[in-house]
């Protein structure tokens, strides 16, 4: 394979193209996964685990995941950490992001001496040199991954918007959740109530949790369900994790970061504040995260493809039985 940017025969090298300038990208790109990872274990380090904040402050962001002030999209991955790590320690009162050009073209500006949270894009491209290779050899093309940082700026940060991006409405305080429970039924996984220890068999792709009345604060029994559930989407015929670890290695912590932060996204999405399940596994984690930079991307781009998932299957299942009546019977019979 030529290397990216390599001229062809009798082109003429540009500075673009420079070797000391694919270095210093990728350089560049390093500094970034270093960059996060320290944000990550200082945090860590500090006894803060940053995918549990403490919300619902006075004057703090109402709980839910970070999200585009424009267009609702939400982030994803590591970028959750980085926002809400972001929204604690300046106190924001907003779960909503912006760039720089989306504020002026909402009609409004980022506010004089504003400083902004840096987020990340990872993807991967086929550079035009690979695809003439490929294309020559009779091969598939191979892919180069890149990562790019982008600031945003919280809503709170930015003047002259109005009507954008308005706050989800709390969830009362209950014990039972509808939506939570609806979106259990959903997953049509072989979810059984009982016994007195929570867990997931890959062997027998079976989750098991302890009935509601047996957890002090009855809500951890959906922080705890949603735990089992991230753990359930690893199976090998859905997004297929390696979940051969054994308790104290790393393959197990690995997994078991991406469980809790897999459960911390869905709390967030339907409006039950996460809290950790498995403190004891802290120091495992920072283990992990400072032998490998890429660590934490990597368990949270798995944990947001494990929330996405399972509210996948409440979508689904919301588009079959929708209306407020709907909704009313689902409130009624669960309650009962």
């Amino acid at each position: 394979m030529r290397p990216t940017g390599q001229r062809r025969k009798g082109q003429r090298q540009t500075s673009a193209a420079s070797p000391s300038r694919r270095a210093g990208a990728k350089t560049d790109v390093v500094s970034l996964y270093d960059e996060v990872t320290r944000k990550i274990i200082a945090q860590l380090e500090a006894g803060r685990l940053p995918w549990v904040q403490p919300w619902g402050r006075a004057g703090g962001a109402a709980l839910s995941l970070p999200r585009n002030g424009i267009t609702g999209r939400r982030y994803s991955g590591v970028n959750i950490l980085l926002l809400w790590g972001a929204v604690i320690e300046n106190g924001y009162p907003s779960q909503g992001w912006l760039t720089f050009r989306q504020a002026q073209a909402a009609g409004g500006c980022v506010r004089k001496g504003e400083r902004g949270a840096t987020v990340v894009y990872a993807d991967r491209f086929t550079p035009r040199e690979e695809l003439e290779r490929a294309a020559r050899d009779g091969e598939e093309p191979g892919k180069v991954a890149f990562l790019k940082r982008f600031t945003v700026f919280n809503l709170a940060q930015c003047e002259g918007l109005e009507d954008v991006d308005p706050e989800p409405a709390p969830l009362p305080e209950r014990q039972v959740v509808p939506r939570a429970e609806a979106l259990i039924a959903a997953t049509g996984a072989d979810f059984r109530i009982g016994g007195t220890k929570a867990f997931y068999s890959p062997a027998q792709d079976l989750v098991q949790v302890p009935p509601q009345p047996a957890f002090h604060d009855q809500i951890n029994y959906y922080r705890t369900a949603f735990h089992e559930l991230s753990h359930w989407t690893g199976h090998g015929s859905r997004l297929d994790r390696d979940q051969s670890g054994v308790r104290g290695g790393k393959a197990y912590a690995r997994e078991e970061l991406v469980a809790e932060m897999g459960a911390a996204f869905l709390c967030a999405s339907l409006g039950i504040v996460p809290t950790v399940r498995h403190a004891d596994y802290l120091a495992s984690w920072l283990e992990v995260v400072r032998e490998d930079n890429r660590a934490i991307f990597r368990a949270a781009s798995q944990a947001s493809k494990a929330a996405d998932l399972l509210l996948a299957f409440g979508s689904r299942a919301s588009s079959v039985t929708t209306g407020p009546k709907a909704a009313e019977v689902l409130e009624r019979e669960l309650v009962a």
